[in-house]
C-alpha cells in the first residue's frame, strides 16, 4: 500500500439506517484495512426525488446513532448541506480534497453496482475510485453488459465477502408506517429514535 491509508465512503439517504448499511461498513473496514468507513447522508438524491425524505439534520442523527460504538466508522456531513443535484461523482472530488493523505473507497451493494451505468457519469467514478461491493441478494450482475455501459468497471471493483441481507430503507420505511416492529432491522437507538419522533408514520 506504500504507506497510503485506506478510507472507506459510505454514501446514501440513510432514510433510515439500517443493519445491512452497517454489515457492508465493518465487511469492508476489516477486508480492505481501511483506516475508516465514512457515512455520508446525501442532502437529496436526484434519483429519489418522488420519496418523502425526512430532514438532513434527522438522518444525519439516526446514521450518528447507528455508528456509535464504533471507532472505525465516522459520519461526514460534506454531501448533507452542499448544493443539489447530489451525484457521487461531484462528491467524490470534495472528499479527496479533504483527506488528501487517503486513497478513497466507494462502498456499495451489489444492486448499486448492477444500477452503476443510470447514475451521472459512472465512467468518472470509476476512475475517481476503487469499488467495494459486498453481493446483495437477487442483484445479479451481467459482468459484460455492464462493462459494456461503464469500461473499466471490472477492474475497479473488488467483491467483498460476507452475509447478504435483503433489508432496505424502503421495507422498513413500509414497515414502520404499518406500525410494524423494526427491531432488528436497525439499530435499537435508532429504532428509539424513529419511535420518539414519530416518524415514517402512515
Amino acid at each position: 500500500m506504500g504507506g497510503v491509508k485506506r478510507l472507506g465512503v459510505l454514501g446514501g439517504t440513510f432514510n433510515p439506517p439500517h443493519l445491512g448499511h452497517l454489515i457492508l461498513g465493518e465487511m469492508a473496514r476489516e477486508q480492505l484495512g481501511l483506516e475508516r468507513v465514512l457515512f455520508l447522508p446525501a442532502g437529496q438524491p436526484p434519483h429519489k426525488e418522488d420519496e418523502t425524505i425526512i430532514t438532513p439534520a434527522q438522518r444525519i442523527a439516526m446514521t450518528r446513532l447507528a455508528i456509535g460504538g464504533n471507532p472505525g466508522f465516522a459520519v461526514d456531513n460534506a454531501d448533507a448541506y452542499r448544493p443539489a443535484p447530489h451525484h457521487t461523482v461531484t462528491l467524490l472530488p470534495v472528499l479527496a480534497e479533504a483527506y488528501p493523505d487517503y486513497q478513497l473507497w466507494l462502498l456499495l451493494g451489489g444492486d448499486s453496482l448492477r444500477d452503476l451505468p443510470a447514475w451521472h457519469r459512472p465512467g468518472e467514478i470509476v476512475a475517481q475510485v476503487q469499488l467495494a461491493v459486498l453481493p446483495r441478494p437477487g442483484a445479479t450482475i451481467d459482468w459484460d453488459r455492464l462493462e459494456e455501459a461503464v469500461p473499466g468497471v471490472r477492474a475497479a471493483t473488488n467483491l467483498l465477502e460476507g452475509p447478504s441481507v435483503a433489508i432496505s430503507s424502503t421495507s422498513i420505511r413500509a414497515w414502520a408506517a404499518a406500525g410494524r416492529s423494526l427491531r432488528y432491522l436497525v439499530p435499537e437507538a435508532v429504532r428509539t429514535y424513529i419511535g420518539r419522533n414519530a416518524l415514517y408514520r402512515a
